[in-house]
């Protein structure tokens, strides 16, 4: 399997690129609306693609990072950013905004599902794990809306996003409990979590607001 002890280990990797790319994406669509220059639009895509997993990384004391170990994920985004520069106008942005609700409510639940792996790896407990998927699909968006000076989307959307992460992850765990193979409490947690979101936008579900 080369660089891959497993099949497995294969599978996460592709699922972290897969969201890597998707949440990269946002990042560069998000600078592209603030009108940054080449060394913003890498800083904002970078963060969003690897806040998440970074952050996952620190509160679990995993050495080195997983974009330090697959250093070819840095070399992807900088390549993504230079083509997005040259290739990429302001009539692009809203219909790439638009398409990019379904890549993102896939890569949210890709990278709940690695982060819950990565946790119950580790022998964290069953709430810690699933919180480790949550922090890795969400928070990379997160630091993303801040550095461009806005409230985070994930929380002043009020649509579900960081819930539909939570439920993906303890329907990971509710097949791990069952002795399920690893590769299907994965694609339970990507196909949970993103299913909930795109019902979430297709019914547009609201979550409760603090009253006036």
């Amino acid at each position: 399997m080369g660089w891959f002890e497993t099949p497995f280990e294969l599978l996460r990797y592709l699922l972290e690129v897969a969201a890597t790319i998707a949440f990269a994406l946002s990042g560069v669509i998000m600078a592209a609306r603030k009108r940054l220059d080449i060394v913003g639009v890498c800083v904002v895509a970078f963060v969003a693609a690897f806040g998440g997993g970074t952050l996952r990384d620190l509160l679990l004391d995993q050495r080195p990072f997983f974009w330090v170990r697959h250093v070819g994920f840095v070399w992807g985004i900088l390549a993504l950013c230079v083509a997005a520069m040259l290739f990429m106008r302001q009539r692009h942005f809203q219909p790439t905004e638009r398409a990019m609700l379904l890549p993102d409510a896939i890569g949210l639940g890709l990278f709940a599902a690695v982060g819950v792996d990565v946790a119950c790896a580790t022998d964290m407990p069953a709430l810690v794990a699933v919180m480790m998927g949550v922090i890795t699909g969400v928070f990379g968006g997160v630091l993303r809306d801040v550095l461009c000076n806005e409230i985070p989307q994930a929380f002043n959307d009020h649509r579900p996003y960081a819930l539909c992460a939570f439920i993906g992850g303890w329907a990971d765990i509710g097949l791990r409990q069952l002795d399920a193979p690893a590769w299907l409490t994965l694609l339970a947690c990507v196909v949970v979590t993103a299913g909930l979101r795109g019902v979430a936008l297709w019914r547009n579900w609201q979550l409760p607001v603090w009253r006036v």
